[in-house]
């Protein structure tokens, strides 16, 4: 496991991480590893650039909620614009979203 250096509370806080609704999911046409989320975040769609085409079917993760960093600085990542970043876990048996564990409000956030 690699660690990281620590940082300050008031460094974390600055992130603002929520629950969304992936909307559209489409293979990325200039990467072999991405695929292109169109999520809902409240009120507010956006597009982010996620590497895991190798492991999720664009098809299985319309509908789905997934947390995501909605702050983040937007991105051209190949060719695309990428508005946020969603959160995954990987280990030896691969990669798996964070989500939600029961139906929860789109643009609820996380502490």
């Amino acid at each position: 496991m690699e660690t990281k250096p620590t940082i300050a509370y008031a460094d974390f806080a600055k992130l603002d991480l929520r629950v969304a609704k992936v909307v559209a999911a489409r293979e990325h046409p200039n990467a072999d590893k991405l695929l292109l989320l169109t999520i809902r975040v409240g009120e507010v769609e956006k597009q982010i650039v996620a590497g895991i085409r190798a492991h999720y079917p664009a098809e299985s993760l319309v509908g789905r909620s997934i947390v995501v960093v909605s702050n983040l600085e937007p991105a051209m990542i190949r060719g695309e614009e990428s508005g946020g970043m969603l959160l995954a876990a990987s280990d030896a048996a691969g990669v798996t979203l964070l989500t939600p564990d029961r139906d929860c409000e789109c643009g609820a956030g996380i502490k």
